[in-house]
Formats: structure tokens, C-alpha cells, sequence
């Protein structure tokens, strides 16, 4: 357990190599489930057309969403975009700068597979066989004695060669290397164009906005390591909470339990002294952890107030007071404990 728990620390101490390792295994995934995948063209017309687009486009868009799903920025980015401005402004170049890092890394799949469904050809061949110029490949002569849905059937089944019977028109070995080639060539320019889409992204572009780049990458980094401190803060507080709340109850019943064994205290007893003294129900450490906060109205005004109201960026400032006494307005949700958190960070 205590390697799987440094595995884990690493993980979540190295979170960006962590994602790119998450999605180098996805784009490793994806050549694997194309290489597995079972290509079955219809080979008829209007069909051919459809089926392949779904083939090109359809896992990609599968592949980019699960890229999206498995970052945890994603909930941060979304947090960030629709929550209150409060005395806080929401920038929108730090908002750009988080959904190109996710976006970067999600469309590493996609491609992956693109690049390899054009570089394996099948999949063209089966789009484009009926466009295929039976005049310059074929013997020519023979191809105005057919009609154009007669042409097109029967060119359609080029990608079939158990059902292709038009040898005599066009050699299916012909088609097929004359379609491979085009895509094979569409292949490799694709993945020279994303291979130096990406360089001039990562490269070249921090190069002539250096200070905007590093203003939205601190920021960046800033609301999500805010984010986790204050949710080790809450689970933190959470866990003290649950245990002086466990605590009162076993004493309680210890109380209740002792005035039942006693003969007729219970009944003697006047109503005041039915209730169960004041005693200390915990270390001073479980006191500290509570900051205070000890019932659970209070913790959802400060929860609210967290999320409608973050104080601003202002450090070692006093916030000026509004309507009854703070910048929320209605009752003041512990302003001290927050500063308290903001401390750490």
C-alpha cells in the first residue's frame, strides 16, 4: 500500500507529465484499436461515401472527448468560466490558456488516428473508388457503353474483390494502388501540417507574446493549485468535523447511559439537569483543524460565499466592508478562516 501511495503522490505532484503520459497510452490505443478494427466497406454507391466519413470522423470525436473527460482541468475550467466574478475578475486570456493545454494534449489520439487511417488506405479506397478515372487506368473504350449508375455500381465494389467483376473495365489492382497512393500522400502531409502546427504552437508562439504566455500559465497554475488547497482544507476540516461530531455523540450516550443505571436519578431529576454537561471533546489540534467553524450553516455561508465572493488577489490587504460588514453581503461567512487558507497558499 505505501508503494501504491508514493505512486499516487508522484502523480498528483507531476501532473502535467502525468497527462501526457495519459495521452501518449491513448494514441498508442487508438493505432491498436484501428489495427483491430474490422473494415467492411458496403461497397455500394451512396454508401461508400457515408460509411467511411463515419470511419474517419466518428473516433476521433470519441477519442478528443475522452481526452477532455480524463483531465481533470476540464471541471476547473468549467468552475472558473461560469462562476460569480465577484471582487475577483475572470480573465480571459487564463481561460484561453487552460483549454489549449487540454485541448493540445486531447488532440494527440485524434490524429494519431487520422494519420494512420489515411497512411493504411482502406478507408479512401472506399470513399473515392467510384471517382477513380476508368478513361486514363481502364481500357476507355468500353466505359461510354455503360450508363453512370451502372459505372458507379460497379465501380463501387472495387474495395470487394470477392464481388468485383469488372476486370475487363478496370483492374482492381490498378484502382486500389491508384488510391493508395493518393492517400498515403494525404497521410504523410497531414502529419507534416499538425507536426508543424504543433511546433509553431509550443515553439514559436510564446516567442512573440512572452509576457502575455507567462501571465496566463501563472494564473493558470495559480487557480489550480488554489483549487486543491482548498480542498484539502475542506477534506481536512471535514475529517476534524466528523470527529468531534462522533466524539459528542459517544459522550452523550455514555452520559445518557450512566443516568439510566442510576436508581430513580432519571425520574428524581429535574428537567435543566437531564441535558449532558460540557465537556472537552477533543484535542486542541481537532480544535484548530475546526477554525471555528462548528455547525453546518455556517460552513454553507462560507462554502457560498467561496464560490459567489473569492477575495481578491490583494494579499496583506484589509477588505473594505460593504452593506452589513463584508463584501458578500449578508451574514459574514468567517472571513478569517478564509484569509487563514489564503495564507497557505
Amino acid at each position: 500500500m505505501d508503494k501504491f501511495r508514493m505512486i499516487f503522490q508522484f502523480l498528483q505532484s507531476n501532473q502535467e507529465s502525468f497527462m501526457n503520459g495519459i495521452c501518449g497510452i491513448m494514441a498508442l490505443a487508438s493505432a491498436q484499436m484501428y489495427s483491430a478494427f474490422d473494415f467492411n466497406c458496403p461497397c455500394l454507391p451512396g454508401y461508400n461515401a457515408a460509411y467511411s466519413a463515419g470511419i474517419l470522423l466518428a473516433p476521433p470525436l470519441v477519442l478528443f472527448l475522452l481526452g477532455l473527460v480524463m483531465n481533470n482541468n476540464v471541471s476547473m475550467l468549467a468552475e472558473e468560466w461560469k462562476r460569480p466574478p465577484g471582487r475577483r475578475a475572470k480573465d480571459p486570456a487564463v481561460l484561453r490558456y487552460m483549454f489549449c493545454s487540454m485541448a493540445q494534449r486531447a488532440l494527440i489520439a485524434p490524429v494519431v488516428w487520422v494519420a494512420v487511417t489515411l497512411l493504411d488506405g482502406k478507408c479512401f479506397l472506399c470513399a473515392f473508388c467510384t471517382a477513380v478515372p476508368v478513361t486514363v487506368l481502364g481500357n476507355g473504350s468500353l466505359a461510354p457503353g455503360l450508363s453512370p449508375p451502372d459505372l458507379a455500381r460497379l465501380l463501387a465494389r472495387v474495395p470487394c474483390p470477392e464481388i468485383y467483376d469488372g476486370d475487363w473495365l478496370l483492374a482492381r489492382e490498378v484502382a486500389v494502388r491508384y488510391l493508395r497512393c493518393i492517400s498515403q500522400a494525404l497521410g504523410w502531409s497531414f502529419v507534416l501540417l499538425t507536426t508543424l502546427l504543433a511546433f509553431i504552437v509550443r515553439s514559436v508562439r510564446p516567442c512573440f507574446t512572452q509576457a502575455a504566455f507567462l501571465k496566463s500559465k501563472y494564473w493558470s497554475h495559480y487557480i489550480d493549485i488554489e483549487r486543491k488547497l482548498f480542498n484539502e482544507t475542506c477534506t481536512e476540516h471535514a475529517k476534524a468535523f466528523a470527529k468531534v461530531c462522533i466524539q459528542q455523540f459517544f459522550e452523550a450516550m455514555n452520559h445518557d447511559l450512566e443516568l439510566g443505571h442510576t436508581d430513580g436519578a432519571l425520574a428524581t431529576a429535574p428537567a435543566s439537569s437531564a441535558a449532558p454537561p460540557v465537556t472537552d471533546i477533543g484535542a486542541d489540534e481537532e480544535r484548530e483543524k475546526l477554525r471555528g467553524i462548528t455547525d453546518q450553516g455556517t460552513m454553507n455561508r462560507l462554502l457560498t460565499s467561496w464560490h459567489k465572493c473569492k477575495p481578491p488577489l490583494q494579499l496583506g490587504q484589509e477588505e473594505p466592508p460593504v452593506g452589513n460588514g463584508w463584501a458578500g453581503g449578508g451574514p459574514r461567512p468567517l472571513r478569517k478562516e478564509v484569509a487563514t487558507y489564503f495564507s497557505k497558499v
